[in-house]
């Protein structure tokens, strides 16, 4: 007994010790930025992460008790709830509550990790892979200050969710057959696409039970009680029939209907619709496709949004391997001592999908290789105390070996952190200007960006958007990029169009009527079969549907870094999905100016006495140099000089940020670049509410 308290008080000690590392190595960002009051918001630091701020919203409506129609508010989410639930909780800001959430529940990944190492006898093992696991690059990445996602959880959650089924084979103990559902159930309630992982765990929990304990009734007990949990219905009818199974089970008279019972649950999730999500996230990560068919009236052809999310494409084998260990070398030795554990503890194999989502990652997106974290930070650690204990058995030369080791590991994650200065999503001046928005605006009015920025502008300012974070299919962002990247009176009558018929369709779906997308329904209400004649319409005064909100454009100035991806998404056409000519842009910071020429890199360069341009060996004509800079009184002024009437590049040098753009003539007449770059802005279409260098705030008219 007296040597079970010494173990258990040594399991707490670590776990603190452990969790306040994690904590404090998150606090590197803050002591780095405590003076930069551009990230700052109400006088506390703004999150980092563009997607949090959905949940902020969320969490911001729960506790107003007040949002609006088709807002797809997440008043119902997990992440949203438990936030409000803090907020009401605990005596702080709204603002740090957000912040620094991340820091602390990511920290709790320690728990389970050293509580596993606690059923195999190596607590020295589980403190150290918990030291590691918290600190490595892509699990701080995504738990980091002010990464508010539900990330901040969603691996802790299944490594929970792997203890409890290690302790259910390993003991046999009914309690944790309970607390597997359980796991299940909250993991599910946190993160609703967790259905793949769950999966996985109960086909390796099969196979292991068919392989090596045919006859085990328990195992079929955990099985069954697993998948009434995973069920694809309501937690409201999911949980009770997980206590309903786990009171049949402690009851030994049943025992002999325990194949029937395992039966009805495979029956039961198949007929739920199991299966379908774990097929749809596999076709969203992995079977991605450039165009993808809009599945409605016309068929017509759009830009697949996966192809430009970068966390969702193949990565370089060192860029997986530092994710996961923090460098090549340290990659390698986990998984030999990974092997290893496999080797010595059988019960280890059950984290085989942790480390099979995270081996994903290699070719279906970085966003994975965080589920490897945790098992391969366990893989090095086995690797050090065994080890180590094989060359001695003296204790403080353990001890002392220990801690050598433990700091070679952690040291290239922690320059990582130190070197890893993420901004926030918005400065101050960015959200000055949706402040505005947010005074001027209704709460049923449009405000049309990149889906990007859809989220903050929904949560600073209030307002509705076309597209956002998780609303940017090819299908939505078509329209958006159309506005963005086309001439002005284009531009218009696209916003006016997709808003009134984004909100038409809302309309009628109330009424249980589904349309066709907005697009194809101003085309049969307009009369054309073909895209491109009803896009060419645009050009001329067509009568536009009735107004019944305003519309505003958000055009901040860090889109220029990702005018060419927003442009993809229109620049094709949609009855064959064939991609158009890619329009000329070129951005630099970095040029030198040597006299009678400016190079710009990348074999551009400007000759000033003939006003033309190289690229490459080609010589051409500049159409138009534009120079354009801000007054003490933070007024846009330009000087256009006209080189050559009819053909040729213009060259924009936006002077106050140090800023060459080469760009042809649509992308130079694009909204965007009229408006935000340029201040040039029809005044029978647009009225400018608002600016500064950061961001151009702008009213439709029309």
């Amino acid at each position: 007994m007296n040597s079970l308290t010494k173990e258990t008080k040594l399991t707490l000690v670590y776990i603190l010790v452990a969790f306040t590392f994690s904590v404090l190595m998150r606090m590197i960002w803050v002591y780095q930025f405590e003076g930069y009051e551009a990230f700052k918001y109400a006088g506390q630091f703004m999150i980092n992460t563009n997607d949090g701020y959905f949940w902020a919203e969320g969490a911001r409506d729960i506790l107003s008790g007040v949002h609006q129609l088709n807002d797809r508010s997440p008043i119902n989410q997990a992440t949203s709830q438990l936030t409000a639930f803090f907020v009401h909780l605990l005596p702080f800001s709204f603002e740090t509550i957000i912040f620094y959430m991340p820091s602390f529940l990511s920290s709790l990944i320690v728990v389970p990790i050293i509580l596993i190492a606690k059923d195999l006898k190596n607590l020295e093992m589980g403190f150290i892979a918990a030291l590691l696991a918290s600190i490595t690059w892509s699990y701080y990445n995504r738990t980091m200050v002010g990464y508010y996602d539900s990330d901040m959880l969603n691996i802790v959650l299944p490594m929970f969710f792997l203890w409890s089924i290690i302790l259910s084979v390993d003991t046999k103990k009914d309690i944790y057959i309970l607390i597997t559902a359980l796991d299940i159930l909250v993991y599910r309630w946190w993160y609703p696409q967790s259905y793949a992982l769950e999966f996985s765990f109960f086909g390796l929990i099969l196979l292991y039970t068919l392989i090596f304990d045919r006859k085990s009734i328990y195992n079929y007990k955990l099985l069954s009680i697993m998948m009434f949990a995973m069920l694809n219905v309501t937690l409201f009818i999911s949980a009770p029939l997980v206590f309903l199974a786990f009171y049949l089970f402690k009851q030994n008279k049943y025992n002999k209907y325990i194949y029937y019972v395992f039966s009805l649950s495979v029956m039961l999730f198949l007929i739920a619709g199991g299966l379908k999500p774990i097929y749809g996230y596999l076709n969203m990560y992995i079977f991605t496709n450039s165009v993808s068919s809009s599945g409605h009236g016309l068929e017509l052809h759009y830009y697949s949004v996966m192809q430009t999310i970068r966390e969702a494409g193949k990565i370089p084998f060192e860029t997986f391997a530092n994710r996961i260990s923090g460098s090549i070398i340290l990659f390698i030795l986990s998984m030999v001592g990974y092997i290893f554990l496999l080797y010595k503890h059988r019960i280890m194999l059950f984290s085989l999908p942790m480390l099979g989502l995270g081996f994903l990652a290699w070719w279906g997106g970085l966003r994975f290789t965080v589920y490897a974290v945790p098992v391969m930070s366990m893989g090095i650690a086995y690797l050090i105390v065994e080890s180590t204990r094989l060359l001695t058995n003296k204790k403080n030369i353990q001890i002392f070996s220990y801690i050598f080791f433990t700091t070679l590991i952690l040291y290239p994650n922690y320059k990582h952190i130190d070197g890893y200065k993420v901004p926030t999503v918005f400065n101050s001046s960015e959200v000055a200007i949706l402040e505005t928005l947010h005074k001027k605006a209704d709460r049923e009015d449009y405000a049309i960006a990149w889906w990007d920025y859809g989220f903050p502008i929904k949560y600073y300012a209030n307002v509705k958007t076309l597209t956002d974070g998780g609303k940017h299919s090819g299908i939505v962002n078509f329209p958006v990029s159309y506005i963005l990247t086309h001439p002005q009176k284009q531009a218009a009558n696209m916003a006016r169009l997709d808003v009134e018929y984004t909100e038409k369709a809302f309309r009628e779906k109330n009424k249980g009527v589904k349309l066709d997308t907005p697009l194809e329904e101003m085309m049969k209400d307009y009369g054309f079969k073909n895209t491109n004649n009803f896009l060419l319409s645009l050009k001329k005064d067509i009568k536009l549907p009735r107004k019944t909100r305003d519309i505003y454009f958000y055009l901040p100035f860090k889109m220029l870094n990702i005018y060419p991806t927003v442009n993809l998404f229109s620049n094709l056409n949609l009855m064959t999905g064939k991609q158009g000519k890619r329009p000329f842009f070129y951005k630099t910071n970095n040029f030198k100016d040597n006299g009678n020429s400016i190079d710009l890199g990348r074999g551009i360069s400007i000759d000033k006495v003939k006003g033309t341009m190289r690229i490459g060996n080609q010589e051409i004509r500049m159409r138009r140099f534009v120079r354009s800079f801000y007054t003490k009184n933070m007024k846009l002024e330009k000087n256009i000089q006209i080189l050559n009437k009819d053909t040729g590049l213009s060259v924009i040098y936006m002077s106050s940020y140090k800023t060459f753009l080469v760009l042809d003539e649509k992308t130079y007449n694009s909204l965007y670049i009229q408006l935000m770059v340029l201040e040039n802005y029809d005044k029978n279409l647009f009225e400018k509410v608002s600016s500064n260098p950061y961001a151009k705030l702008y009213k439709l008219k029309i």
